[in-house]
C-alpha cells in the first residue's frame, strides 16, 4: 500500500496549479532556479517563520520531491521527502554552521547531527571554504566555495564523505551546488556535476515553472542505460 505523508507536511507542502508551483498559504517565492541535470528549484520565505528562515523546493520532470528549512546561517533545520513520509530535523550542535563565519573569516566549520522520523541519528562534520573568485550566472554573481563533509552514524561508523565546489550568493544567504565528489564506506565512488543555469525572478518569464529546462534528455539517456541514481543531492544543508 502506497504510503501518505502526514497530515501536518502535507498542510505545509507547497502544490502544483495551472501549471504553476504554489507555495505554501503564507508564503512568497523570490526566485526560481533552473539546474542542469533537470531540476528545477523553488526558494521562499513564509511571513510564520522566524526571521532570517528561507525554504527550497527542488522538483525533476515528475514534480517537486524534495524540501528543506535554513535559516539564516544556513544552519539545516529541517528537510523532508515529498514523495515517502521521511524527515530529518537539527539535532545537537558540537560547531553549528555560520554563513557569517564563512565572510568574514573565509572559512566555516561544522559538526551537527541531525535525527530522522525514523530515529536514525547522523553525524555531519566538515567545513566550507571561499575559493577566492567570484562566478557569474545569468546576470547573478556569486563566491566560489570549496567544502568537504563527512557523514557518520550514531555509534560513529564513517558513511560517506562528499567534496567538492559550490556557490554562495552573499544577497540570498543560500548555496548552490557544483561539482561533487562522493565516496562511502563500502568503495562506492561517483562524480557529479549539478550547478544553476538560469533564475527567474517575480514577474519574469518562467517565474514558477514546473518543467524543468536542462539536461533532461540526458537524464532519460542515463534511466534507459540503467545508470545508478546519484548518491547524493548536493544542495547545501541537505546531506
Amino acid at each position: 500500500m502506497k504510503q501518505l505523508l502526514p497530515l501536518f507536511l502535507l498542510a505545509a507542502s507547497p502544490a502544483l496549479a495551472a501549471g504553476q508551483f504554489q507555495p505554501p498559504e503564507g508564503c512568497e517565492v523570490f526566485v526560481t532556479v533552473q539546474h542542469t541535470d533537470c531540476q528545477v528549484s523553488y526558494h521562499y520565505t513564509c511571513a510564520s517563520d522566524p526571521k532570517g528562515h528561507q525554504w527550497s523546493v527542488y522538483a525533476g520532470s515528475d514534480g517537486p520531491y524534495y524540501m528543506s528549512r535554513i535559516d539564516s546561517e544556513t544552519r539545516w533545520i529541517e528537510s523532508h521527502d515529498l514523495i515517502t513520509p521521511e524527515s530529518d530535523a537539527l539535532g545537537t550542535e558540537a560547531e553549528p554552521a555560520s554563513f557569517s563565519s564563512l565572510l568574514e573569516t573565509g572559512r566555516d566549520d561544522f559538526d551537527f547531527t541531525t535525527t530522522s522520523s525514523t530515529g536514525e541519528v547522523r553525524r555531519y562534520v566538515g567545513y566550507d571554504r571561499l575559493a577566492g573568485h567570484n562566478v557569474t550566472i545569468d546576470g547573478v554573481t556569486f563566491d566560489a566555495t570549496e567544502f568537504e563533509l563527512e557523514t557518520f552514524d550514531a555509534e560513529g561508523n564513517f558513511l560517506h564523505r562528499r567534496s567538492g565546489t559550490q556557490m554562495i550568493s552573499r544577497d540570498w544567504r543560500l548555496f548552490f551546488s557544483d561539482a561533487e565528489h562522493f565516496e562511502n564506506a563500502y568503495g562506492d565512488v561517483e562524480d557529479s556535476q549539478s550547478r544553476p543555469m538560469t533564475f527567474a525572478f517575480p514577474a519574469e518569464k518562467g517565474f514558477l515553472s514546473t518543467v524543468p529546462q536542462f539536461g533532461c534528455d540526458q537524464m532519460m539517456t542515463m534511466n534507459e542505460a540503467l545508470a545508478p541514481v546519484p548518491a547524493s543531492f548536493t544542495a547545501r544543508r541537505a546531506p
